[in-house]
């Protein structure tokens, strides 16, 4: 049978009594589950500890990546806003030289009524909503509003596209239109009905005369091709330069013809020099312009007085 309690006894060095003491077995029972429960609670505490340690650290990890997130955000916000003003200038200038040029733009003319937008979709932004950002949208929402400046973008992009070949069709046009005087001299004749100086009857003069002294240099009026050089009949040796846009040129009773066909001329180039060949009764050059095939004055295409 266990024993229920144990006897500690002390025995002094000297001639003192000796000293016992009884310890009853609950007595180590209860220090052990004591012990056990401080080590225990030790061990818990450590484990919490460790976790309140992880878990500030995680925190501390989440509120600095929340801070750069944050700044991110912001700088997000700043380029759209910087985007979205660069964007309404872009559709002020666009405007601006669509109503100089009277272009219209095809994508604006839809005549279009107010909609509410679907449950979790955002309205699309007005040139002036691409400014208006607030500190308080989501990611998501940000999204939405990058994608509608891309399609904006590509929009202008395709809208300055089609004025950039407005322009250089202008400047081509331009460039082939007839505007300087071919040569320099005195007006003999102009367009239209004369009597003709060989047979007195009234006929339609469709050129310009230009009396000049013989050798005396002609001048293509603007950019071309030449696309005859040779005799003509009455006109002797004649050029002609195609302009493009339907225009042509013609010059006739030429002493000299420096270009052939298929050269390529510029404004004031020099291509021939006045003469006297065919049905001429004096040095002249004979000078016509001709717009689809039809004569025309060519006073009107002559900008230099």
């Amino acid at each position: 049978m266990a024993k229920k309690s144990f006897t500690l006894m002390v025995i002094p060095d000297h001639d003192a009594p000796v000293k016992r003491y009884t310890i009853q077995r609950s007595f180590f029972t209860q220090v052990g589950m004591g012990l056990m429960l401080v080590v225990g609670l030790g061990v818990g505490a450590s484990i919490h500890y460790f976790q309140v340690a992880a878990d500030a650290s995680e925190n501390r990890i989440l509120r600095e990546e929340n801070l750069t997130l944050r700044s991110q955000l912001k700088s997000v916000r700043e380029r759209i806003e910087h985007i979205g003003s660069t964007l309404d200038r872009v559709e002020r200038f666009d405007q601006k030289l669509r109503a100089v040029t009277l272009l219209s733009d095809p994508q604006r003319n839809l005549a279009m009524g107010p909609t509410e937008p679907e449950a979790g979709t955002v309205a699309p932004a007005t040139d002036t909503q691409f400014t208006q950002l607030t500190s308080t949208e989501t990611p998501k929402a940000l999204m939405g509003r990058l994608d509608r400046l891309s399609a904006e973008a590509t929009r202008q992009e395709q809208s300055l596209q089609e004025l950039q070949a407005y322009f250089q069709d202008q400047k081509s046009l331009l460039a082939s239109t007839p505007s300087i005087w071919p040569a320099r001299g005195w007006v003999t004749s102009d367009f239209g009905s004369r009597l003709d100086p060989y047979t007195a009857d009234r006929v339609m003069h469709g050129g310009m005369d230009i009396a000049a002294p013989h050798g005396k240099e002609v001048f293509s009026p603007s950019d071309g091709t030449v696309v005859f050089a040779g005799l003509e009949g009455g006109y002797g040796n004649v050029l002609v330069i195609d302009h493009g846009y339907g225009i042509k040129t013609r010059y006739g009773h030429l002493s000299k013809m420096l270009v052939k066909a298929g050269d390529k001329v510029k404004r004031g180039m020099h291509i021939a020099a006045v003469g006297n060949t065919g049905r001429s009764t004096g040095p002249h050059l004979h000078y016509e312009v001709r717009v689809n095939g039809i004569g025309q004055n060519p006073r009107k295409f002559i900008l230099e007085e």
